[in-house]
Parts: structure tokens; C-alpha cells; sequence
């Protein structure tokens, strides 16, 4: 029993499932902090019923807890939700969660926060965390206070910005390329030349056990990414790759299909998937941070992943 207890919140989202499968493999008892009762989810030591948004007697389920990785929060898919929602969970359970820690000992709080956190949905050059923070949204400004709300408490912290994440049940813009690169028609991204950043669930699982077993205090924010950026052509053929086809890519002109996005009124998505952002992760890779896999590899593995379960494979 001398392997480090986890504190995991978010055990039943997208990216809290993967941990919750994940950490034990590497080492870690993993307690579940859950909002309602339920049977103790596989893979947890324990699971504790508590509300992280109003935590004022959390010492129970933080008995014992060496670290905790804080992944719940309101996601950025929720559109439409007022700022004050995003204030609420992202800002300000997370801060009364982290004091909770700082109360019971824990010896470090990883707090999951996003790359929104460091800028908008596109942005000119490299994202490094030495750059001033630039959130455009609620979403990103509820991250980034909460970061700052972390950095004003005594206890060893560190929050992990992750890019656009992917992997199986992967939901919203990820999701809709890989229904594109399902279907057998050929696609007119095949001119678009933007490179964005992208971050595979066991790469983030490996990121977050980089900053759970790094000596010394942290209390800073690291961006998590694969290695190299990809483009939208880059990124289908790699899905069609996992699918056993070709590419399947037609050049258009983005002005083309910058035009045909406005005619249906998809204009910000468009901007979306043709803007750049890409982000370093080189502070991580200076803490020791080893990526399991590329962006390619990735993407053909998730392409396989979800035929495989389409299937019932």
C-alpha cells in the first residue's frame, strides 16, 4: 500500500475515464471524488461522495490523499452558458477545492486547465507559457483565474494546459473531422495549409504523471501537445490511414471554401479549421515528459478504435 493515492475529480467525463484506467497502470491508487453516490467505478481504490463546488468539510475525502489531479470543471463544448457558470465551477470550485488540499496536506494539486487559458482558437506564432495569457472566452478566462487562484495558495500546484485532446468518445470539432474522414466520399480540405497542435489521451496521461512525479515545487502552468503540429489534410489522412484508405483529398481554394462556409453560415467553424495555432511543449519535455505516441499514430489508432466499436468488435 505504499503506492501514491490519487484524488481524481472528473472520473466519469472524456478525459477523467482514461485517468481513472490509466493511473492505476502506472503506480497510483486512485480515489474517485464523485457528486453523487455510486458503486466505486473500476480501476479506483475508493470512490467518496462530496460536491467539489461547495467543499467545506472535504477532510474526510482527502484523508490520506497525496496528490490531486482536478479534472473536473465545465467544458468548453458547453457553449451558450453564461460566464458566471464557467466562473462558478471552473474558477471558483477549483480554488475552494485546492484550499480544502492545502488544509488536509496534499502534497500537490494538478489542476487540468486548457490552452484557452493561454489564448483564443487561433493564434499567430508559438504559444509558450513565458507569453502573456490572452483568453478571448469565458472558458479561457474561467482557467486562467483559476490558475491564479492556485498560485496565491501555499501548496505545491501545477496546471496543465492541454491543446485540442483526442481519443476514443472524443466529442465536438475532433469528432466531426473523424464523421468526414468516415465517410467515403472525398473531402476539399486538401489546400488547407494552417498547422494546429493536437494532444493524444495517452500522451495527457503521461503529461500528468510528468507532473505528479517531478521533484521539488512546480507551481507554474506547463501546455501539453504532441510533438509536431498537423494540417486538416495531414489530419484526415492519417484517420483514413487507420481506416485502411487513401486520403482521398481535393485542393480547393480556402477562399473557396471559406465563401461555401458563409453561404451556411458556418463561418467561425471554418475559422476554426483553417486557422493555426500550435503550441511548444518544451517545458514539459524539460521536466522529463516522454511522448507515447505521434499526432499520426494517434489519430490511425482512434480512426481503428472507433470502426472497431462501430462494429461491435
Amino acid at each position: 500500500m505504499n503506492a501514491p493515492l490519487i484524488a481524481l475529480t472528473g472520473s466519469t467525463g472524456f478525459i477523467g475515464r482514461h485517468l481513472l484506467a490509466e493511473l492505476p497502470k502506472r503506480g497510483y491508487r486512485v480515489r474517485v471524488l464523485l457528486r453523487r453516490p455510486s458503486e466505486v467505478p473500476a480501476g479506483a481504490s475508493s470512490a467518496v461522495i462530496g460536491d467539489i463546488a461547495s467543499p467545506h468539510n472535504m477532510a474526510a475525502a482527502l484523508r490520506d490523499v497525496d496528490m490531486i489531479v482536478h479534472s473536473a470543471g465545465l467544458a468548453h463544448v458547453m457553449s451558450g452558458k453564461p460566464e458566471d457558470d464557467y466562473r462558478t465551477i471552473n474558477t471558483e470550485a477549483t480554488i475552494k477545492l485546492a484550499q480544502a488540499a492545502e488544509r488536509a496536506g496534499v502534497k500537490r494539486f494538478v489542476f487540468l486547465s486548457s490552452i484557452r487559458a493561454q489564448s483564443g482558437p487561433v493564434a499567430e506564432g508559438v504559444l509558450t507559457e513565458d507569453m502573456e495569457p490572452k483568453p478571448t472566452d469565458a472558458y479561457g478566462r474561467s482557467k486562467l483565474e483559476a490558475e491564479k487562484g492556485l498560485a496565491a495558495l501555499g501548496l505545491d500546484w501545477a496546471a496543465l494546459r492541454p491543446v485540442l485532446v483526442y481519443g476514443p468518445g472524443v466529442k465536438g470539432n475532433m469528432a466531426a473531422l473523424l464523421g468526414l474522414a468516415q465517410s467515403p466520399w472525398p473531402l476539399p480540405f486538401g489546400g488547407l495549409k494552417a498547422r494546429r497542435s493536437l494532444l493524444s489521451l495517452d500522451n495527457l496521461t503521461a503529461a500528468l504523471d510528468t507532473l505528479l512525479k517531478a521533484q521539488g515545487p512546480l507551481r507554474r502552468p506547463f501546455i501539453a501537445a504532441d510533438p509536431d503540429p498537423v494540417t486538416v489534410p495531414e489530419i484526415i489522412a492519417a484517420l483514413r490511414k487507420g481506416l485502411g484508405r487513401g486520403p482521398g483529398l481535393i485542393p480547393v481554394p480556402s477562399f473557396a471554401l471559406g465563401a461555401a462556409a458563409g453561404l451556411v453560415g458556418k463561418t467561425e467553424a471554418y475559422q476554426r479549421l483553417a486557422g493555426s495555432l500550435v503550441a511548444s511543449p518544451a517545458a514539459l519535455r524539460r521536466l522529463g515528459w516522454q511522448p507515447v505516441n505521434s499526432t499520426p499514430d494517434g489519430l490511425a489508432q482512434l480512426a481503428r478504435q472507433a470502426a472497431e466499436t462501430a462494429s461491435g468488435a
